[in-house]
């Protein structure tokens, strides 16, 4: 029976696609990832010098129609909004100029970002159409203000939140790692550097979705946690 998720307006996503979700900087790694079978992935360009910003937004979106995937947008909303992006996803700094109605309005989906309790609290009040979790361990691919997280404190979050919001897992998360974040009864598992920089993307690609297939327990199991409500 699939969970009856609220999400204050907003364009529900798609859970049967959500298993993997790379996050990556260009769009020559959206279509690489596309075409490997990735269905759900973020585009996510902070580099304020990047002259082909809109362009590579504008192919990006093209590209996830094309095969049929959930390609949200990291920041940009209005560009998102503009040439009909699937979703937005924003960081916690970005709600203060973002247009949350507007995002709404087009059906785009949203995506927002969460390091701490009270962060979290705030995505919940917004009610998005996932929440991200995390850092869940050290990652050095953006800096953070906060510690990271681990696996019982992200456990916890899933335990609260689960049944009433789709969640992502991120920040630092590999195929070492990724059984026990998968445990959680997280819906999605947002990776970056443990695909951009593997030997080989594909492989690490069909890696991840073998390890996702399998069944996750009905609550994670650690002594000190609750069940899901």
């Amino acid at each position: 029976m699939q969970t009856d998720y609220r999400t204050g307006g907003f364009a529900a996503i798609d859970p049967a696609k959500f298993s993997l979700y790379p996050v990556v900087d260009d769009l020559l790694w959206i279509r690489r990832l596309l075409a490997a079978g990735v269905k759900t992935i973020q585009l996510r360009i902070k580099n304020p010098m990047q002259t082909d910003l809109e362009q590579q937004i504008i192919d990006a979106i093209a590209l996830g129609r094309r095969y049929d995937a959930q390609l949200f947008i990291n920041d940009h909303w209005a560009l998102a909004i503009r040439h009909g992006a699937y979703g937005v996803h924003l960081g916690q700094e970005d709600l203060a100029h973002a247009d949350l109605n507007a995002i709404r309005d087009a059906g785009l989906r949203l995506g927002l970002s969460s390091r701490t309790q009270a962060e979290r609290e705030r995505a919940e009040a917004i009610a998005p159409s996932y929440i991200a979790l995390g850092h869940i361990f050290p990652t050095t691919t953006k800096v953070m203000p906060t510690a990271p997280q681990g696996v019982a404190t992200l456990a916890q979050h899933q335990a609260e939140i689960g049944s009433r919001f789709p969640t992502v897992a991120i920040g630092g998360i590999d195929l070492e790692t990724v059984d026990a974040v998968w445990a959680t009864g997280v819906t999605g598992i947002a990776v970056v550097r443990a695909i951009t920089e593997a030997a080989d993307p594909e492989a690490a690609v069909r890696a991840f979705y073998a390890k996702l297939a399998a069944p996750q327990p009905i609550a994670y199991l650690a002594p000190q946690l609750s069940p899901f409500a």
